[in-house]
């Protein structure tokens, strides 16, 4: 099965304000775009991703990640995660009618592209599939196969919702970097636990030099 992902990005001036602690102001944007470009690198890196489609209004991070290769889709609803993902599901099914569409947190620098193609590859075998985060409480990725809306219900306190409506929870091993989204100074040293990428290694040499502890 090929795969759409959708991936949210708010403009990074104000994102990740948890991140505070960790990252000053003038760091954490760029802290926060290296997140998501390790994220579509993944993605587009993955087999049986045919494309991937970034939702976001931030000029700077519209130009980095197309870059990459994700297409751009503009935040015209303006309503908030699940509006921007529904608003980015449905610009990919104009221009590719029933393809299998999954959302994928932009903040998971840890990815690796095998094992997102095995979560993936699980979820394929649901009309509609979620994989909760590494806290278990929130969601990092939401599957819709071909003939099923992707209706997202993001935010948190996630998982609950999502497996409320039917979708599938995949209990998966050996896919932790699919789970380790960062809104917290403690979620990034888990994820630097794990290997982030190229992009988040080089952000992270703007933290301040005792960090992390």
């Amino acid at each position: 099965m090929q795969w759409s992902l959708v991936i949210p990005l708010k403009p990074l001036s104000r994102a990740k304000s948890r991140l505070a602690d960790t990252a000053a102001d003038g760091v954490r944007p760029g802290l926060v775009l290296a997140f998501a470009q390790d994220t579509v690198a993944a993605g587009l890196a993955c087999p049986g991703v045919a494309d991937v489609v970034v939702v976001t209004d931030d000029p700077r991070a519209g130009r980095e990640l197309s870059a990459l290769g994700a297409r751009i889709v503009p935040d015209t609803p303006a309503r908030g995660l699940n509006a921007a993902l529904a608003h980015g599901a449905r610009a990919v099914r104009r221009i590719r009618p029933g393809v299998a569409v999954a959302a994928l947190n932009a903040d998971l620098p840890a990815l690796r592209a095998g094992e997102l193609a095995q979560a993936l590859g699980a979820a394929a075998e649901f009309p509609r599939a979620f994989l909760a985060d590494a806290a278990g409480v929130g969601t990092t990725l939401l599957a819709a196969g071909a003939d099923r809306e992707l209706d997202p219900l993001f935010g948190p306190g996630s998982r609950t919702r999502h497996r409320g409506s039917g979708a599938a929870e995949l209990l998966l091993g050996g896919v932790d970097s699919v789970r380790q989204d960062v809104d917290t100074g403690d979620d990034l040293r888990a994820a630097l636990a794990l290997g982030v990428g190229p992009y988040t290694t080089a952000a992270c040499a703007y933290l301040p030099a005792e960090w992390p502890p």
